[in-house]
């Protein structure tokens, strides 16, 4: 039987950069500075990684009125980024502030809010909910409008004179945010698009949906809170009907497995290298 690992699996260099910032730090307060470390919200959508840091002493923390009861530390800003506004009220609170936003999710946030400045309302395509859209909002100044599916996008109205800049979740699926655009171009208002899905995602979807066409079984390993994961299980699910989302290798054991010739493996921008190759051993050893 083939194993086709895609070679785009795991940690994304935003993720790498967030999570390398927090062990930076853990390691610095060994050495004799005695400060309390938080996250706002977990560093990535990882329950290992986020557990493992806990047991290092680091805190998640999930809203601004959590600082209150809190002693005073270092606040690490994960790379989704949060608002103009929590970031203020995080200072303001007395807390040291590093910023392990992606850069990708950081141009994002200085286009939204320059295009504000000239009279722009901003559309965001992808995920209300997520936390990368969430902060992404927080930077518009002008009239904000999120868009994640079809229906939102035919349902969509503004002023006829209104100019419009769109920009997407980096992680949003490429081939859908295509679509809506082409759906918001239809409607003649006079739009810019900035295409802010970052390359690292762009190549992690295509390279899945490459294996997932060749193979008879396909997996995806990676968070079920990650936004990017479940996008990968999306599109891995469209191109072959057997297709899998784990977290872990545990996950594996739980699984009926038909026969196949060939099992592809991919992971989320959240997924450690470790856990990868686990999977990657397992299904090795166990077909």
């Amino acid at each position: 039987m083939e194993i086709l690992l895609a070679k785009s699996a795991g940690f994304c260099f935003g993720v790498t950069r967030a999570v390398n910032t927090v062990y930076e730090e853990i390691e610095k307060h060994k050495e004799g500075e005695n400060r309390k470390i938080y996250t706002f919200g977990p560093i990535i959508h990882n329950e290992e990684v986020v557990n493992d840091l806990e047991r290092k002493g680091v805190e998640v923390v999930n809203s601004i009125e959590e600082f209150d009861t809190l002693e005073k530390g270092t606040v690490i800003i994960r790379s989704h980024g949060v608002s103009k506004s929590v970031y203020d009220k995080i200072k303001e609170k007395g807390f040291d502030i590093i910023d392990a936003t992606c850069p990708f999710v950081k141009k994002i946030h200085d286009t939204v809010f320059e295009k504000g400045k000239e009279n722009y309302e901003i559309v965001i395509i992808g995920n209300a909910k997520h936390p990368e859209v969430e902060g992404i909002k927080g930077w518009c100044i002008t009239k904000t409008t999120i868009i994640n599916t079809e229906e939102d996008a035919l349902a969509f109205e503004t002023e006829e004179t209104s100019k419009l800049c769109i920009v997407s979740q980096t992680t949003f699926n490429y081939k859908k945010f295509n679509y809506l655009v082409e759906i918001l171009a239809k409607k003649l208002y006079d739009i810019i698009v900035v295409n802010t899905i970052c390359n690292a995602t762009n190549e992690r979807q295509l390279e899945a949906r490459k294996i997932a066409k060749s193979v008879d079984t396909m997996i995806v390993i990676g968070g079920k809170s990650s936004s990017n994961t479940q996008k990968l299980y999306e599109i891995c699910k469209e191109e072959c009907e057997n297709t899998f989302f784990i977290q872990t290798v545990e996950d594996m054991k739980n699984l009926k497995l038909l026969p196949s010739k060939a099992i592809g493996i991919t992971a989320g921008a959240s997924t450690p290298k470790n856990i990868i190759e686990e999977v990657q051993n397992y299904v090795r050893i166990k077909f």
